[in-house]
């Protein structure tokens, strides 16, 4: 569930659209390459992405789902050979994405102490998933990813309920409903957010420097340019790399251990 662009024909700079903005420098429908996409699928300005306009690309993470497509599913063919190939592996790979992220989550979850209870569920839930990343295009092209995120997530939610609540029982008065909240901006440094309930919410550009989100639920949330500086998120539940990459933090932002400091910190 990393990714491996080594081991990808650049998936993500061909099958997904740019449009025109703070994140990326140009516009590209979906399909058609990236003008910086070289013959061996590596990007030529990888080292300069944010200075040249892309901090989307930087912040991009498919979970390992690339890898898993170009390599397992296609075999190591690649989608310059015709432009049926292109179209399955282009469609596939929206679809392998997003059931990665949920095996992201659901790994998550099975880590926690907290969630013995729910844990042959879980494991159920991620073996189904497992096997269904393995199947044929037809059957992954297919697949309704929204009713499999719909399931997943009755599980997710009962996970997130059984780590805060151990939090709030080690924090009085930790545990706060932030769930979907628009907190664009917002003065959150040093803000006591333990087991905090911050699923979908809006944190642009808010300052949470020296906040404590432990035990925080924060699937779905929106770290774009929130200063991380000196928080701690050492077992924030659900964090992904994406959200990481997207967010500015410094040396002293505890992370936890499966997710990577991000070079521009």
């Amino acid at each position: 569930m990393r990714a491996d662009c080594a081991n990808c024909a650049g998936l993500c700079c061909v099958a997904l659209p740019f449009t025109a903005s703070a994140d990326f420098a140009i516009d590209k429908p979906a399909g058609e390459p990236c003008t910086h996409l070289r013959a061996d699928f590596r990007c030529g300005i990888h080292t300069r992405l944010r200075a040249d306009g892309f901090p989307g690309c930087a912040v991009f993470d498919c979970f390992g789902a690339g890898q898993q497509v170009t390599r397992t599913t296609f075999g190591g063919h690649d989608w310059r050979q015709d432009a049926g190939t292109a179209r399955r592996m282009f469609g596939v790979f929206g679809v392998m994405r997003q059931l990665h992220e949920l095996l992201w989550y659901l790994a998550d979850a099975q880590s926690r102490p907290q969630t013995l209870p729910i844990r042959p569920d879980l494991h159920q839930a991620r073996q189904e998933l497992e096997r269904l990343t393995e199947s044929h295009t037809d059957v992954l092209l297919e697949t309704d990813v929204a009713d499999r995120r719909g399931e997943v997530d009755v599980l997710l939610q009962r996970a997130s309920e059984l780590v805060r609540a151990d939090a709030t029982a080690a924090a009085p008065g930790a545990g706060r409903e932030l769930r979907r909240a628009d907190l664009v901006g917002a003065r959150l440094n040093g803000a006591d957010l333990r087991g905090a309930d911050l699923r979908g919410a809006l944190l642009i550009a808010a300052d949470l420097s020296g906040a404590d989100l432990r035990s925080a639920d924060v699937i779905g949330a929106d770290f774009r340019d929130a200063v991380l500086a000196g928080a701690d998120l050492t077992d924030s539940i659900f964090l992904t790399q994406a959200q990481v990459n997207a967010a500015r933090g410094d040396a002293a932002t505890a992370l936890p251990a499966a997710v990577a400091r991000p070079d521009h910190w």
